[in-house]
């Protein structure tokens, strides 16, 4: 028996769900949906990006935008402030970040909450004008294809841009492909420095050479089954493929058609790409994929650059880049990249305009937004780089912040997710302040990359991290609080691994205390150079629990108690109490 979500979409899915919502908008919004349609409706509507708040928010959604590979064309960051500013606005402003802002995803893309249905209509007319849609970009569909955020600003191995809008356009464009069995992800790099994260992606397209009649040709070689969530992460396996760039796209199409035909649809919990990759095994797969949808011969795989991964991937930062923020030259004479930090990923509106303004007057207008929920002005020249660094607005989010917040990542948590345990965002904000003024690195550690998810989604990829957290919840003299689970030594690169666990269900007022006293054992002990990564793999995992003590400190720890609830709304509203309950889940970055 399929599950119950499929039963959902099969009547209505896709591109025919756009006119339902045009309707449901123009004749009263929320109230025009039949109550008990509701479940059903607001599965369908996440294929256009489009979900409904958690309980106790009822008639607020929340909007997830899509632009392959994190490219913003001039005027679209700015259209996606204004949209903020003028329709984001919650019943209560947020105590951290106030009202009207939007989320930098981890998937290179923005989000925007409290949106009304009736305002959605203007809404897609005012982003669509820019180029900007929110087509596929959340239900069971591929997702906003991730890519080498630079692309085309500088120097690839292979050129990725092509692949990049071939399967934007005509993959995720077609309809037919629109159901899938669960989310579906994509990542392209064709750099070496392995920045769109391959080995986290349903199937990912990396950077490789082979030899071929004689020939050395620049090609992709192909992962499969790479994801987080639910303690059960899994790495992309090699599908053992290696492709021309002209054919790249006839494999992935191949990939995900088979995925779309033959993936499970029963147990939701066991039909991600992940686990379909798992149980047919690489060789079924090629095979069927030469078989059946490939109408020319699949290579092997050639020789790959993975010992050349520098993102994430826990190394020091003499041997290369390991994200994208800082000043740097791009491939064309004179012309530089700004890379800022804005730590959690949350920019007020006013901030996103501003920072549109500041890509306008001393760039292209482009800008590019990464995998680390950070936005980068492209195609700065040599003579306006000096007072383009003295702007106020980079003083808020600068090209060389501390090594906390330039670690920082964060999913949503119980702000707007049914499924979160803690609240994240505006902890971690605060988090950040505290380690700023009371952790003192060593001169050349320069990131600490903390990830905090909010459950065990993993959303904020808390498994990838140096530090990653996980909300829990706990018992604390007598009472139920919020909480953490702590992991360390997690990280991409040449061989991605996954946190280790060396501290559960710490209360969230402990919490900063275990992680200043796991960093100053980490100052106090690690050898000349080695980063935090290469120091836990060198300690054992006793040794990491004993330094990792829950501690209690004047970090001040607010919403303790609040599970569900969080500050708003229910501070007054009638449905305080359904906070509680289970509901469907938007997620952050998933």
């Amino acid at each position: 028996m399929v599950h119950k979500k499929e039963e959902q979409k099969a009547d209505c899915y896709g591109d025919e769900v756009r006119e339902h919502i045009l309707e449901f908008a123009e004749n009263g919004g929320y109230e025009a949906i039949p109550e008990d349609e509701r479940e059903t409706w607001f599965t369908r509507f996440k294929f256009w990006g489009l979900f409904h708040q958690r309980s106790g928010q009822e008639s607020y959604f929340m909007m997830r935008l899509t632009n392959a590979s994190g490219i913003l064309e001039p005027g679209q960051l700015r259209v996606i402030g204004e949209v903020a500013r003028d329709y984001a606005n919650g019943p209560v402003a947020n105590p951290e970040f106030g009202n009207g802002w939007i989320d930098l995803t981890t998937r290179q893309s923005v989000q925007l909450h409290w949106l009304k249905l009736e305002d959605v209509p203007e809404i897609w007319d005012k982003l669509e004008s820019k180029g900007v849609h929110s087509r596929s970009s959340g239900g069971d569909t591929m997702r906003n294809i991730s890519g080498s955020a630079l692309h085309g600003k500088v120097e690839e191995y292979v050129e990725s841009g092509p692949l990049l809008e071939r399967f934007e356009e005509e993959l995720r464009g077609d309809d037919a492909l629109a159901n899938m069995p669960r989310k579906f992800n994509i990542s392209v790099t064709g750099s070496k420095s392995g920045c769109a994260q391959d080995s986290l992606n349903d199937i990912g397209f990396e950077p490789a050479r082979k030899e071929i009649d004689g020939e050395e040709v620049r090609g992709f070689n192909v992962r499969i089954g790479g994801g987080l969530g639910g303690r059960q992460p899994r790495a992309a396996t090699p599908l053992d493929v290696f492709v021309r760039p002209e054919n790249a796209y006839e494999v992935g199409r191949a990939f995900v058609e088979l995925y779309h035909d033959e993936g499970g649809r029963t147990n939701r919990s066991k039909n991600r790409g992940r686990f379909f990759a798992e149980d047919w095994g690489m060789e079924k797969i090629r095979e069927t994929m030469q078989a059946e949808y490939v109408d020319f011969e699949m290579h092997r795989a050639g020789e790959d650059f993975r010992d050349e991964y520098t993102y994430n991937a826990g190394r020091p930062t003499r041997e290369g880049k390991h994200d994208h923020v800082g000043v740097y030259d791009q491939k064309q004479d004179g012309l530089n990249y700004v890379g800022l930090s804005v730590p959690v990923g949350r920019l007020p509106a006013e901030d996103a305009i501003g920072l549109a303004d500041l890509a306008d007057e001393y760039g292209s207008g482009e800008l590019r937004l990464t995998r680390r929920q950070n936005p980068v002005i492209v195609d700065v020249h040599d003579d306006d780089l000096e007072d383009l660094l003295a702007e106020p607005l980079l003083e808020e989010y600068p090209p060389e912040p501390s090594a906390f917040e330039r670690g920082a990542m964060a999913c949503t948590g119980t702000e707007f997710c049914s499924i979160a345990l803690t609240e994240t965002k505006g902890r971690m904000a605060r988090m950040l302040r505290w380690f700023n003024t009371n952790v003192e690195l060593p001169d050349d550690v320069g990131k600490i990359k903390m990830h905090y998810s909010g459950c065990t989604a993993d959303c904020g990829q808390a498994m990838t991290a140096d530090i990653g957290l996980q909300g829990m919840r706990a018992r604390k003299d007598g009472e139920m609080v919020e909480a953490f689970d702590i992991g360390v030594g997690g990280g991409v690169g040449e061989n991605p691994s996954f946190v280790e666990w060396i501290q559960q269900r710490v209360p969230a007022d402990e919490a900063p205390g275990a992680i200043r006293n796991l960093l100053e054992a980490f100052a106090a002990h690690r050898e000349d150079g080695q980063t935090f990564r290469q120091w836990v793999e060198a300690v054992g995992t006793e040794q990491l629990v004993e330094f990792c003590e829950p501690e209690e400190t004047d970090f001040e720890a607010p919403y303790m108690n609040d599970a569900k609830q969080s500050w708003y709304p229910f501070a007054e509203s009638e449905s305080a109490a359904a906070a509680m309950g289970e509901g469907s889940a938007a997620p952050s970055d998933d």
